[in-house]
């Protein structure tokens, strides 16, 4: 038998024998190059697709490939249970109590039972728990959940972060970027935005376009901003105001502004910012396993962060150079919704564009799916690996033929003998249809060194986390300083009341920041400015006399919301007023009777 411990090589299972029904005794061993053609797993519940996910995973780190792992379902965290010892004692505190009810037992007679299972399943493919230390020792697993802090979470902060030199010198790349964000962003908020008959959509593109092409960032503090007071006045040959008046541009900024103050919307904004290099590699250059966990979010926060992960991903590859190899992998444990074969999603485009590019880049795109009627195959023409397990309904089975058919490259397809393979596989039986093989085969999984305990619940993925190393400070976590203020001369709000979002005004308000008069981080607080040209003549005595006079007050909820006779007197350029903040700066609290143009 041939030794399945070879670098570069996959251990996926055993050839297996249809006609006798029987495992033979010859490794199944998948070439990690080929991986750069991307892979496909089509399965229905039950036929043991998360374990070939898992066990192909598991052969990537332990090869030192890194893998970040979309798991919408909570499976892909089992990643993170290895127990080299295999003692009872590890198992027990991941064993469902109600199976061992089920199963006439105490949990801990339960988790005993597991762990002999487990010593024996790895025994009978030639495997035991030093492996499972080797693929322990050889990449850390981490679980990240975005928008909860169950796991540990990606911070939203630089999100909209300008793309790298390379995206933003690719006009197509660049503009396919932005309209994914904003796409993803709008529908965040409920908003079914055509990117060519949405004023909210071609708004939003145009500050992200504006922005990054000038190698700034935007966080959505500064889109908010940007939606009040647009850096530029006309869109295409019509003036701004015409195509997106102020009055409904304030309506789109407040419901982005509602947004960020929503108090769940506050864990999008904490832990580590979301990146790609991050999640690959350690500070060290150790590589990860990051599972990211969405089982959480909602249909629209899914597709929200997946545009925004998809992105990420994209713009790093176009900053790697080119290989032959498998540089690193990105599996998407359930891909329904995302690209779906007639309507086109944001995620949709950005994983198409993935499949044709990122080859060239070393990154190895596997996509999983139950459900293979709601997969766009002409996407997955650029797919050169298909394990397909087995399937649920004669429709599947037909979209399945279709995909391989399309796939097979003009060679001859034999269209009988593969819908023969495909109705006879069982349970942890997948065909592997490979342009790099001379002919399918079929094999069985073999036994994961993971325990699989099923989906994760939100405690489990807490106490995963907490035995998972601390991640590195970050440079904005590392390094707080001291705030300092601007000129605002009207006294300085509370720290406690300060805000990292601009105060959103209506449009009949004008709003103006005052130049920082030194170094540090900023805190804006909010002022009234009165400006007077102040002329006085007096003919029978020859005197005329013109002077500038600016004061400027602070605005309070109190009876009297601005008093003028107590106001300060200041030297001001008005040329010096900036449009907008500073990137960085809180805000002070902003009194709700300064919100009304009438009160000035």
């Amino acid at each position: 038998m041939t030794d399945f411990e070879t670098l570069g090589a996959f251990y996926l299972g055993k050839r297996y024998d249809m006609p006798s029904r029987a495992r033979r005794d010859d490794y199944v061993l998948y070439d990690a190059k080929d991986l750069t053609t991307h892979a496909v797993i089509i399965g229905m519940t039950g036929s043991g697709k998360t374990g070939l996910g898992v066990g192909l995973l598991e052969e990537a780190l332990i090869d030192k490939v890194p893998v970040i792992a979309v798991d919408p379902k909570g499976d892909l965290g089992n990643l993170a249970l290895r127990f080299p010892a295999l003692g009872a004692s590890d198992f027990r505190p991941w064993v469902d109590p109600q199976q061992a009810t089920n199963a006439g037992m105490t949990a801990d007679q339960f988790a005993a039972q597991q762990a002999d299972l487990w010593k024996n399943g790895l025994a009978g493919w030639g495997q035991d728990g030093a492996r499972i230390q080797r693929y322990h020792d050889a990449a850390d697993i981490t679980i990240y959940t975005p928008g909860s802090t169950a796991g540990r979470p990606l911070s939203l902060l630089k999100a909209f972060d300008a793309p790298p030199a390379a995206v933003r010198d690719d006009a197509e790349a660049l503009q396919e970027r932005v309209n994914a964000t904003t796409t993803s962003l709008l529908a965040l908020l409920g908003i079914d935005a055509d990117p060519i008959s949405s004023r909210e959509h071609i708004l939003v593109a145009n500050l992200l376009h504006h922005a990054w092409r000038e190698g700034r960032s935007l966080d959505l503090a500064g889109l908010i901003g940007g939606i009040q007071s647009p850096p530029f006045t006309t869109v295409g040959v019509m003036p701004l105001d015409t195509v997106f008046p102020p009055k409904d541009r304030m309506t789109l900024a407040m419901q982005l502004n509602n947004l960020l103050a929503a108090p769940g919307f506050q864990t999008w904004m904490q832990g580590e910012p979301l990146d790609t290099a991050t999640l690959l590699y350690d500070p060290n250059g150790k590589p990860r396993g990051s599972v990211i966990s969405i089982a959480h979010l909602n249909d629209a926060e899914r597709m929200f962060f997946m545009t925004l992960l998809l992105s990420d991903i994209l713009a790093w590859v176009r900053t790697q150079p080119g290989t032959g190899s498998l540089r690193a992998i990105l599996y998407i444990d359930e891909l329904f919704g995302y690209m779906p074969p007639v309507t086109n999603p944001p995620s949709k485009v950005l994983l198409l564009t993935l499949l044709k590019q990122a080859r060239a880049f070393g990154l190895g795109v596997v996509l999983a799916t139950q459900n293979p009627v709601d997969l766009d195959y002409r996407g997955l023409s650029n797919t050169g690996t298909w394990f397909i397990g087995r399937l649920q309904t004669e429709r599947d089975k037909m979209r399945v033929m279709e995909g391989l058919e399309g796939v097979s490259g003009g060679q001859p397809f034999d269209k009988g003998a593969m819908e023969q393979t495909i109705a006879g596989l069982g349970k942890r039986v997948f065909l592997l249809h490979s342009v790099h093989e001379p002919a399918p085969i079929t094999f069985e999984t073999r036994w994961t060194l993971s325990y699989l305990a099923g989906p994760m619940t939100r405690e489990q993925i807490r106490s995963v986390t907490a035995l998972a190393p601390a991640p590195a400070p970050t440079a904005a976590l590392a390094s707080a300083p001291a705030l300092s203020t601007a000129a605002t001369g009207g006294g300085f709000a509370s720290l406690d009341a300060r805000a990292a979002v601009a105060p959103v005004l209506p449009p009949d308000v004008p709003q103006y920041f005052l130049p920082p008069t030194r170094d540090g981080a900023l805190l804006y607080n909010p002022v009234v400015l009165g400006l007077a040209d102040v002329s006085f003549a007096n003919a029978k005595l020859g005197v005329t006399e013109q002077r500038r006079v600016i004061l400027m007050s602070s605005v309070d909820d109190g009876p009297i919301a601005l008093e003028w006779d107590a106001a300060e007197r200041v030297e001001l350029e008005p040329s010096a007023l900036e449009q907008r903040p500073h990137d960085g700066a809180a805000f002070g609290a902003l009194p709700p009777v300064a919100t009304k143009a009438r009160n000035y």
